[in-house]
């Protein structure tokens, strides 16, 4: 595995599970993957991960959300509000709901605790460098959840006929990167980051959603990325 930037920091990465086996296996499979990544902290209880978070800045933090009755959402909006890390989610429940509502609260992705080691540490390697995560299966999961197996309302049909042809390119080219860096994309527009990000901020607005996840997530719930060019 190596680094896509040739950055030459490693990834920081903070585990939060509530099974100390299944925390110390997490732990050692993140060592194993030096010097690409490094572990840098870990919790078990919901009380303590957001204290710890921000004391040891990780780039991103793995959070089973299969801990006690609450689905864990709530962490992820605490720790995406109070810390520059994104949330890689973890989890081994087949619920779209929780899905969606995990990608809502900001998390970069979701890797099932049935997939293998190795597909948990690319999510880890993707999510690092700016990417949404989520396999086929649950990207289908996810895009049914929102799109309710409907055509889009009329106020959704209004929302995208507003979109002007400059902005439906850079939504297609958005995700063609799959939420690449802003660069990447202003770079495939040949335009400056300024003027893409003034840009996604009239997208935003029009479409009435926070952020490139959310985006992803309303062009390919809406069938945007079918026939956006």
């Amino acid at each position: 595995m190596s680094n896509p930037d040739g950055i030459g920091d490693p990834i920081r990465v903070f585990i939060f599970d509530d099974h100390k086996i299944i925390l110390w296996g997490l732990e050692h499979l993140v060592e194993s993957a030096a010097p690409l990544m490094h572990w840098v902290g870990s919790a078990h209880s919901r009380d303590e991960i957001v204290g710890r978070v921000l004391a040891t800045a990780p780039d991103v933090v793995v959070l089973d959300v299969d801990v006690g009755e609450d689905d864990g959402t709530d962490v992820v909006r605490h720790l995406v509000r109070e810390s520059s890390a994104r949330v890689l989610i973890l989890t081994g429940r087949q619920d779209p709901d929780l899905y969606q509502r995990a990608m809502m609260c900001g998390a970069s992705g979701v890797v099932q605790t049935q997939e293998s080691p190795d597909t948990l540490l690319r999510a880890i390697e993707r999510v690092a460098v700016g990417e949404v995560w989520l396999n086929r299966a649950v990207v289908g999961r996810v895009i049914e959840a929102l799109a309710g197996g409907r055509r889009p309302r009329d106020g959704e049909a209004r929302k995208i006929a507003s979109l002007t042809e400059r902005e439906r390119k850079i939504i297609a080219v958005a995700i063609e990167n799959k939420g690449a860096r802003n660069k990447v994309i202003a770079d495939q527009l040949h335009i400056s980051e300024h003027t893409l990000r003034n840009h996604l901020a009239a997208i935003y607005r029009k479409l009435g959603v926070n952020g490139r996840i959310e985006l992803y997530l309303y062009a390919v719930s809406h069938g945007l990325n079918t026939h956006l060019c």
